[in-house]
Order: C-alpha cells, then sequence, then structure tokens
C-alpha cells in the first residue's frame, strides 16, 4: 500500500475515533460537559479543523518540493487523500440516506 494511501487509513481511524464532527452519523459522540460557546464549537468540528490545518500544511509542503520528484508525488497523494477525507466528512454530514441505520439519530 502505498505511503499517502497509508496515511489516509490512520488519519480516517484515528481521527473518527478520537475527534468528532456534529452531524455526521459516523462521527463518535462527544463527552458531556459544560463548556464555553467556543470550546463547543471547536468541540464541534474538531474533525474538520483538523483536516483543514493539516491539509494546509501538505499544501504548503507540496508548493515548496519538486512535483516531479518522487516525494513530491507522495506529498501530491497524501494532498488528494486530505481532500478526499474531508470530502467524505462534509458529505457525511449534509447527506442522509433514507432507512439507514447510519443516517437515522
Amino acid at each position: 500500500m502505498p505511503f499517502a494511501d497509508w496515511t489516509g487509513v490512520v488519519v480516517t481511524v484515528l481521527a473518527t475515533k478520537y475527534m468528532y464532527e456534529k452531524g455526521s452519523a459516523e462521527s463518535r459522540k462527544p463527552p458531556r460537559g459544560f463548556l464555553s460557546p467556543l470550546r463547543e464549537k471547536l468541540r464541534d468540528h474538531s474533525l474538520s479543523i483538523f483536516l483543514v490545518i493539516t491539509g494546509v500544511g501538505w499544501v504548503m509542503l507540496y508548493l515548496k518540493m519538486n512535483s516531479e520528484a518522487k516525494w513530491g508525488q507522495v506529498v501530491g497523494n497524501i494532498v488528494s487523500e486530505w481532500t478526499q477525507i474531508f470530502g467524505l466528512v462534509l458529505l457525511t454530514k449534509k447527506l442522509i440516506e433514507s432507512h439507514s441505520k447510519e443516517s437515522s439519530h
């Protein structure tokens, strides 16, 4: 399995286990507690925030690399993987399939 695919799998598994995205059926449920409005918003979107911040980092690294070199291609694939994961998070929040146990809230 190529490095970019492997990192995508690790991020998908670990990020969805330890982070939360409000409205996503696949996301874990956050612990109950009293939080300030800012902290609650950060918690409710921690998965998206993580993906955007790290995705920007990967894009910045890619822009500084030779895209034709081996590691330039690897980083380009990671950027693609991050974009796909972020798209999946957004889609799971916005699309609901009727009669699906994952979509029932």
